[in-house]
């Protein structure tokens, strides 16, 4: 069908590190075309100098053969290309009909055509079978739908060639599948997607081809029905892989958090189990299942109408977070950039965030404490930073995953609630996730996991609680836990 776009011999440095070596890129007409890389790999880079964000130290840029000069986002938009972003920047307050077509409603003279606006605003939805009231506002939304209005709102564009950073990161099984059908509709309407996920077990079902970034550079472009999953992964991370997920730990029967017939009106109801040292429990369920809000609660943030947590056999009461991490309790948020790091300090300042007053003395602050804890940390988790000075926002989702991770260990936790802790971060990041989870466990820590990632709960857990709609559906011990069972449950 011909080539929409190539990138040809990208190279782009900062600061005299080299991100992009000669990277060569082509997008065929109506192809969904993934691209994978751990993170640093250079696959935002590269899609940043797509949408003119960054200009190329050198290379060129064609659109169907002819070269351009792309400076700025809204100048990509105009040559037909735009993306949807991993972390969605809408306007709640708004309409969808008024978010659509934000700075370009349709209007006669100086008067704004609401009807128009709304019926073209129905078009768009149309196209792409989503069933939603453009009156609505958007933060009555679910992510799945606020994703879709995102799709709908840049091919309404005329864009011809649609970026989708992450966009299964947050969405269930079911949005899923749904988000797919919509990606072969453009598709068989001859849009262009590039697709960038490190959910590698989706690319056999949504994408044609694959390129790899490893380091800058451009490893392989390969058709997808041409590798095998292990193929892309080894490719990623320039050595062999065997086993991505460790042996399994035995737990112990010391039970270390009990909570019982926990209730919050309108989010969970009668909710009751344990967990033991030496034990990962999945919380798995659908989206709107309850499961971060559960937790939450647990770890004082949200106050319960019933209920009562144990901890090592004592009722507790818990009402805020400081509170939570004195009982020894530690969450890591699935929201890192906004719950769990303050992205605009250092590594040494996030991690030592928690446990500030143990290293100050007479109200002063301890440098050479704080240096040594966190240099130790880094080492620890294997943080790739220049120094404990380098600012959180510069470092991959990987390692700014660990950041977060360290300055919990830091509080030496007994509890550790981990929600959605491998969003956003690469193959290789997750394995070092997982083997920190199971030293973890066998430590005799006990662990609450939540994840949208089937294969990961399955893998990883001694049994899973499964939710529908703010209740428990059923109890898995490990011989049950398969994702048919997972979803079964799950679906009430």
């Amino acid at each position: 069908m011909g080539a929409i776009l190539e990138a040809k011999g990208i190279t782009k440095s900062f600061t005299g590190i080299r991100v992009l070596n000669n990277v060569d890129f082509e997008l065929q007409r109506g192809e969904i075309h993934a691209i994978v890389g751990e993170n640093g790999a250079g696959k935002s880079t590269l899609m940043k100098i797509l949408m003119g964000e960054y200009r190329p130290d050198s290379g060129e840029i064609l659109l169907d053969g002819k070269p351009e000069q792309i400076h700025s986002p809204a100048q990509a938009l105009e040559l037909g290309i735009a993306m949807v972003h991993q972390e969605l920047n809408y306007m709640p307050y708004m309409s969808v009909a008024d978010y659509m077509y934000l700075g370009r409603e349709p209007r006669t003279w100086f008067f704004l055509k609401k009807n128009a606006k709304l019926e073209l605003t129905r078009k768009q939805l149309e196209n792409i079978r989503l069933e939603v009231d453009p009156n609505i506002k958007m933060g009555e939304l679910s992510v799945s739908d606020i994703q879709m209005i995102e799709i709908a709102k840049v091919v309404s564009y005329g864009s011809k060639i649609v970026i989708l950073d992450e966009p299964t990161s947050s969405l269930s099984e079911t949005e899923v599948d749904r988000l797919f059908e919509i990606l072969n509709l453009l598709k068989a309407s001859g849009v262009s997607v590039i697709y960038i996920s490190h959910r590698l077990e989706e690319l056999n079902r949504i994408a044609d081809k694959v390129t790899i970034l490893r380091d800058g550079d451009m490893v392989l472009t390969e058709k997808l029905i041409n590798l095998k999953r292990e193929d892309i992964v080894n490719k990623m991370v320039g050595r062999e892989i065997e086993e991505i997920f460790p042996e399994m730990n035995k737990a112990i029967d010391d039970v270390l958090l009990a909570v019982k017939g926990l209730t919050r009106e309108g989010e969970f109801e009668n909710i009751s189990f344990d967990v033991r040292r030496g034990e990962i429990v999945g919380l798995a369920g659908l989206v709107g299942a309850g499961r971060t809000e559960i937790v939450t609660a647990i770890f004082g943030e949200k106050k319960l109408d019933a209920g009562e947590v144990f901890v090592k056999g004592k009722s507790v009461k818990i009402k805020n977070s400081r509170q939570a991490v004195r009982k020894k309790i530690a969450f890591v948020s699935e929201d890192r950039k906004l719950f769990g790091l303050n992205l605009i300090g250092s590594v040494k300042d996030n991690i030592a965030l928690v446990i500030l007053r143990q290293l100050s003395r007479y109200g002063l602050l301890d440098r050479g404490k704080i240096n040594k804890r966190t240099g130790t940390m880094m080492e620890k988790l294997q943080i790739k930073a220049r120094s404990v000075e380098q600012l959180v926002e510069s470092l991959s989702g990987g390692n700014q995953q660990k950041v977060v991770l360290a300055k919990w260990l830091l509080t030496e936790p007994e509890i550790f609630i981990m929600d959605e802790p491998t969003r956003g971060i690469d193959v290789g990041a997750k394995s070092e996730v997982y083997k920190l989870m199971n030293s973890l466990a066998r430590e005799g820590k006990a662990i609450i996991l939540i994840s949208s990632e089937l294969p990961e709960v399955v893998r990883l857990c001694n049994r899973v609680i499964v939710l529908h709609e703010g209740k428990i559906t059923g109890e898995l011990e490990r011989d049950e836990i398969t994702q048919e069972s997972i979803m079964l449950l799950a679906s009430g």
